[in-house]
């Protein structure tokens, strides 16, 4: 069961970045790589350095698919799920996002 969580007006991700939000007990990082209204939502926390920066890390386009690159170990992180390309057992948890009335949205995983 999942209950969504409003963070912020779309406005305030500026195209090609990502911000941190807290949603529930956990970090999320949100992504935002094109001026539209697309948005990925996956876990903050570095698995490999066990730091809360994959926020903080570059949007990548690889084979078709976006991934963000860790600013810190330099893993890559498919943005619509989470799954590392380097390494598939420390993949992150990924969250549905979307945009209401232009407001960010992140569904807070009650489970």
């Amino acid at each position: 069961m999942s209950q969504w969580i409003t963070v912020c007006p779309i406005a305030d991700i500026l195209p090609a970045t990502g911000v941190c939000a807290l949603i529930g007990t956990q970090q999320v990082a949100i992504f935002r790589p094109y001026a539209d209204e697309r948005l990925f939502a996956i876990s903050n926390i570095d698995p490999f350095a066990q730091a809360s920066v994959l926020s903080r890390g570059l949007i990548a386009e690889h084979q078709g698919e976006l991934w963000v690159a860790s600013p810190l170990k330099k893993q890559h992180f498919r943005l619509h799920d989470g799954f590392c390309l380097e390494d598939e057992s420390r993949s992150v948890a990924s969250f549905a996002s979307r945009v209401v009335d232009g407001l960010v949205q992140v569904a807070n995983r009650t489970n």
